[in-house]
């Protein structure tokens, strides 16, 4: 027990944000399950939209307040601003993974370890986003700088 929490002291960042990643997708997924059940997306393609809409803000808002919280531990205290910019990263990356499932599912072979074509770019894109993610809210949105400018 003991070494298993001196690994999560180690690596206590990477694992709070994994374990928030996990959250945040059933979030996601439970706002885009009740919107579908409130709109007709069936047979309409704007409420469609606005259920993907939906999801995504849920999913953006629910990562934000517990990044900033339990993986950041940031104390900026311009949450708007900090916000904006953790917005704006999610948006570069949710353009990125489109990109990639628009293109990568073309240059795979028809399987690929196993999976569809499709299933692959999928699983390639979500590691892809999931780090750029990482990487992006680390360095420019709960940044130690941040913290320093705002202690001044």
């Amino acid at each position: 027990m003991k070494k298993i929490k001196e690994l999560y002291f180690k690596y206590e960042e990477i694992i709070n944000y994994l374990i928030v990643g996990v959250l945040t997708t059933i979030v996601s997924w439970v706002a885009y399950g009740l919107s579908k059940f409130v709109l007709d997306v069936e047979h309409n393609s704007i409420h469609m939209q606005i259920a993907v809409i939906i999801r995504w803000l849920a999913g953006v808002l629910f990562a934000y307040f517990t990044n900033r919280k339990y993986v950041f531990k940031s104390e900026n205290p311009n949450k708007i601003k900090e916000f904006i910019s953790f917005a704006g990263s999610r948006v570069f990356t949710y353009f990125m993974d489109a990109l990639i499932m628009a293109f990568v599912p073309g240059w795979l072979p028809e399987k690929f370890f196993g999976l569809t074509a499709d299933w692959a770019a999928t699983l390639i894109s979500a590691v892809l986003v999931t780090i750029t993610n990482y990487v992006l809210s680390k360095f420019l949105v709960f940044t130690k700088k941040n913290k320093e400018e705002h202690n001044e």
